[in-house]
């Protein structure tokens, strides 16, 4: 079987309008805010993730927004930081890959990998995979 030499995709026609939608995600965490999460991601979303011991988790999204939208704990200023690494787009499909961070505590860091999809002309996230900084190897620099 040949397979062909990758190519870059081309750039994500939506690009603003898919990012606006992982920016809410951000947002529902510095701003304690569950409407956030819930007009992010679709209803029927899914969260897989490892933590910083490599152990796997799994759930459906909405029952995380509750923990999620608690009042910040951490040092003031020390709100999530976005890094969009990739935004790739085919039609209504898009992915997106990101580092989030905070600035004072490096041992808060987490690579995403966010799959959106247009529903009824709506951008919603649809599944979360994410990992620990501390096992993403180019993120772990914050870790």
């Amino acid at each position: 079987m040949d397979v062909e030499p990758a190519t870059a995709p081309p750039p994500a026609p939506d690009y603003d309008e898919i990012v606006r939608v992982i920016q809410l995600y951000i947002d529902g965490f510095n701003e304690s805010d569950i409407t956030k999460f819930r007009e992010c991601f679709h209803e029927d979303a899914r969260i897989t993730f490892t933590d910083s011991d490599g152990e796997l988790h799994s759930a459906r999204l909405r029952d995380c927004f509750e923990e999620w939208s608690q009042p910040w704990e951490g040092v003031p200023g020390d709100e999530y930081v976005l890094n969009v690494r990739s935004v790739t787009q085919a039609g209504d499909v898009a992915c997106v890959v990101l580092e989030m961070y905070t600035p004072n505590d490096r041992t808060n860091c987490w690579v995403d990998i966010h799959s959106l999809l247009r529903v009824d002309g709506t951008r919603k996230d649809m599944n979360k995979t994410a990992t620990h900084g501390t096992r993403a190897e180019w993120a772990g620099a914050h870790a």
